[in-house]
């Protein structure tokens, strides 16, 4: 049996361990061993990086305009680098009406006015850099707002030398080819303009027209616009939406249903792979940074091509396959769960890149939606799934207010939602006379608004967020739930949430090494095995309320095991088997 008297003590004690293998003695003089990762080959920064996405308009507001901003973000530079994160990855934050919360820019060389000013932005960059983190900004390449200049130009008239920017339709052909739209309230992408008696191409909101990628001024410009982004210093591009940049423009007529399977349909394009390899010789090639594409297709091929080396055109697959299970406010299947991550690692293991996430600005809270939100099992819950983000193979992408157990707002009235998905969604439920209550229900769940609340950093009024009016409703938990109050508790979720980071950070295993799965059909426990060289990691994991007794039979000599972490103060192995607690998660070093 192992009883952990003084957990924090431990954990550092066990980091220390692995990071300068020993613990250093009074009175002599601390020789540093070399390195765990000095034997790794081919080593990338932004493999072994942690990436922290970041809201900005939820993150914290400098003015009191109840809106997040860029000198927010600067007043918390030190509480990001405590969490021992190395990226912070930027929701854009170029000028924008705010259709779609700024994925509808207006200038990509300026910096939205709510958000601040370019100096911010230069100071924001600098006070990162100088805490060793690196920058990523959200790039929307897809489509514009249609307030950007290029559009106001392009539907000026059929010859305006803009014109060729998007994607038109004159009227005298008649209706176009029918698209889905993701975001139209009757889900048609095409909007007719009455100025050139044409329609133009929007898959997302109407006020977010699509580029024309087959227009190499097009493409020129905004590899022009990266250009001076990546000359100011940024580390690398998430690009928003960009298996879609390149379209059918023969506009074949798809089959009746093909929006239940969309990415078949508008995701890699014809002409993706030459525009990539166009951008990465033209811009990205040229810089150390890291490039990861929104998406990746609708097969592991597809996947493989947008990232393997040798192709030269991105470094990581995000795909959203895992995104797709725990929909269901009802549950899900672990099993479901646990084939989608190894089913991605095994195609991944020999080449390509994967990233790891659970959560991110349009989808539930992580606790939510894969763990246990009750005020039972929040805390423990929201430790194990940072510990599956942590140990698993792949860059992992962690949402903020996740280090906290931030959960569901869960908003009763469509008053309080923000997010255009959700409004024009219920419109076209009332449109069509569907279930209101059903709909609702739904939305409680899955809205990407439950992501969107302000980041909880105390307890006084708005939960430290703003002194004014906030964009969005504050989650009413915050007096419990909110980073100060988890600051000062060693055993809190913030707390866990550093210790787990310093641990991946230490093991060669856990970045590079092999997965091996274990019980893969098990409906409660993941289990799985890390290895690199002689390292050894292995990771168990209770996703249920009850306590399970689970046998640990798998030719492993546990006798030889090492606890250095869990979410629990006590985990025994006893008689090759484990008695896990609700939501308990173990990790073992294998001597």
């Amino acid at each position: 049996m192992r009883y952990i008297k003084s957990f924090l003590i431990f954990s550092f004690v066990a980091v220390s361990i692995t990071l300068f293998g020993q613990i250093p003695k009074a009175g002599v003089p601390n020789q540093r061993k070399e390195s765990p990762f000095t034997a790794i080959k081919n080593r990338t920064w932004w493999k072994e990086a942690i990436v922290y996405q970041i809201y900005p308009r939820s993150f914290k507001d400098s003015n009191g305009d109840g809106i997040g901003d860029l000198n927010g973000i600067i007043s918390k530079l030190d509480y990001i680098k405590s969490l021992g994160i190395d990226v912070v990855w930027l929701n854009p934050i170029f000028s924008s009406p705010n259709d779609d919360n700024g994925y509808d820019i207006s200038d990509y060389r300026n910096i939205m006015k709510e958000f601040g000013t370019m100096d911010d932005f230069d100071r924001l960059l600098k006070g990162l850099h100088q805490r060793n983190i690196k920058l990523v900004l959200d790039m929307v390449l897809n489509h514009s707002s249609d307030e950007h200049d290029w559009f106001k130009q392009s539907r000026s008239s059929r010859t305006s030398p803009y014109r060729d920017y998007y994607h038109w339709w004159t009227a005298e052909k008649g209706k176009p080819t029918p698209r889905y739209s993701f975001f139209d309230v009757n889900s048609n992408a095409w909007k007719y303009d009455q100025i050139t008696d044409s329609y133009y191409l929007h898959y997302f909101s109407e006020k977010q027209p699509d580029l024309n990628w087959e227009n190499h001024k097009l493409r020129n410009e905004i590899y022009d616009m990266m250009k001076f982004w990546l000359d100011k210093g940024i580390d690398g591009l998430r690009m928003d939406a960009f298996q879609y940049v390149s379209k059918d423009t023969l506009w074949k007529k798809y089959p009746d249903g093909y929006e239940k399977d969309i990415i078949k349909y508008y995701g890699m394009g014809p002409n993706l792979h030459s525009y990539l390899r166009e951008m990465n010789d033209s811009v990205t090639g040229k810089y150390n940074v890291m490039t990861v594409a929104e998406g990746a297709g609708s097969t592991l091929a597809d996947a493989h091509s947008l990232v393997d080396e040798d192709r030269k055109e991105l470094n990581m697959a995000y795909h959203f396959e895992v995104m797709d299970i725990g929909n269901d406010p009802k549950g899900y299947n672990l099993p479901d769960l646990k084939k989608v991550f190894t089913k991605w690692d095994s195609s991944f293991a020999n080449k390509g890149w994967l990233a790891i996430f659970l959560a991110n600005h349009d989808v539930p809270r992580m606790v939510s939606k894969y763990g246990n939100d009750s005020p039972a099992f929040r805390e423990t819950s929201s430790k194990l799934l940072s510990t599956l983000i942590m140990t698993m193979r792949g860059t992992p992408f962690y949402f903020n207010g996740d280090e906290l157990g931030m959960s569901n707002i869960r908003f009763d009235k469509i008053e309080d939602f923000r997010d255009i998905a959700t409004l024009n969604a219920y419109k076209n439920v009332l449109a069509k006379g569907e279930d209101l209550n059903a709909f609702m229900n739904k939305e409680k769940f899955i809205s990407r608004d439950n992501t969107r609340t302000p980041f909880q950093w105390d307890a006084s009024e708005n939960a430290g967020f703003t002194t004014g009016q906030p964009w969005i409703k504050v989650n009413p938990n915050y007096k419990e739930v909110n980073a100060q109050r988890e600051e000062r508790d060693p055993n809190s979720v913030l707390a866990y949430f550093k210790k787990v980071v310093a641990l991946r950070k230490s093991s060669p295993a856990l970045i590079y090494g092999s997965y091996k799965i274990y019980d893969i059909d098990h409906p409660q426990v993941y289990c799985y095995l890390r290895s690199q060289g002689n390292e050894k990691i292995l990771v168990i994991l209770n996703f249920s309320n009850h306590n399970v007794n689970y046998p640990i039979d798998k030719g492993i000599n546990t006798s030889l095991s090492k606890l250095v972490l869990s979410n629990y103060k006590t985990a025994e192995i006893k008689d090759h088997k484990i008695d896990l607690l609700p939501w308990q998660s173990v990790v073992y070093k294998i001597n």
